[in-house]
């Protein structure tokens, strides 16, 4: 063992390592890989559900338990937007889209399902409970012609571009 100073502080360091088996283990403890990008969207995901809290306090929403926001990817194509959200185990009839004025609305729920007779869960890192993104429709969108698909637990939403008018020439006659 060996003390490093650091400030006020000083911290412990084991250099005893023994193999047992086929893991690695420090004073009688299993090493555990560190997978950095693991905590950090798991961190990513605390500060979002702050924020949201945060925000819709601000706005005196209230405050739904269990709220969780699905992965989004949003693509732009020559005569139209589609919009792809993951929603695995969703039912098809617990989505709803709207749009209300200028504001696509997209929400629903997973359910949680108990566990059935003979099964108990070890870990859960799935979120469940109610969900809801929104996005600002771009005036060049047709909200008439926006049309939805769910398949393989992806919902598609595809926003069709309007037509572009030409720009129409005016032509001052003398009087």
């Amino acid at each position: 063992m060996s003390v490093i100073p650091v400030g006020l502080e000083t911290f412990t360091q084991f250099e005893y390592t023994e193999k047992k088996g086929s893991s690695q283990e420090v004073m009688g403890m299993p090493h555990v890989k560190w997978e950095p990008f693991r905590d950090l969207m798991a961190m990513q995901d605390r500060m979002s559900r702050v924020i949201d809290q945060t925000l819709s306090r601000i706005w005196k929403e209230e405050v739904m338990q269990g709220t969780w926001s699905p992965p989004v990817d949003i693509v732009e194509r020559e005569d139209e937007v589609v919009i792809k959200i993951d929603l695995p185990d969703v039912n098809q009839n617990e989505i709803d889209i709207r749009v209300e004025e200028s504001t696509l609305i997209i929400q629903g729920e997973r359910k949680f399902i108990k566990e059935s007779e003979g099964e108990k869960y070890i870990q859960i890192e799935r979120p469940y409970g109610t969900f809801r993104r929104t996005f600002t429709v771009p005036r060049r969108i047709d909200q008439e012609g926006i049309k939805a698909s769910y398949k393989d637990g992806v919902l598609r939403v595809v926003l069709p571009k309007r037509q572009e008018m030409a720009p129409k020439q005016v032509v001052v006659e003398p009087r």
